[in-house]
């Protein structure tokens, strides 16, 4: 995990595949990252191991799911709730289940989280 960035309570990190978490990254409450699954397909029902990359100032909502293998592009957002299957590009806005694009954050993003939490 690099600077600034801010996991907050009960969340769910699977690092079996990889998690890599870049600069000024919000992940909110209840956030689940899996890195591992199951080939549905597979006659075997074989494992399947694939890493997460969050970078830099991604902001995550409360109880979003993160499936294998997806990056969350620099800037992009996750509304709570939402699942991620696939990789989001930068700067954009993704809400729903399945998530879906709603709309774009500023390309010039410059703050410098700085959390402290007074609740646990």
């Amino acid at each position: 995990m690099q600077n600034n960035s801010v996991i907050n309570q009960n969340c769910r990190l699977d690092n079996r595949g990889g998690i890599f978490i870049g600069k000024n990254v919000s992940i909110s409450a209840e956030v689940t990252i899996l890195t591992a699954d199951h080939d549905m397909r597979s006659p075997t029902f074989s494992g399947r191991v694939k890493g997460v990359r969050i970078e830099d100032y991604v902001f995550i909502g409360t109880r979003a799911l993160i499936l294998p293998g997806v990056t969350l592009e620099v800037g992009s957002a996750v509304g709570a709730g939402s699942v991620v299957v696939k990789s989001i590009p930068p700067y954009e806005i993704h809400a729903g289940v399945p998530a879906r694009k709603i709309g774009m954050r500023p390309e010039n993003l410059s703050y410098t989280l700085k959390h402290i939490r007074i609740f646990h």
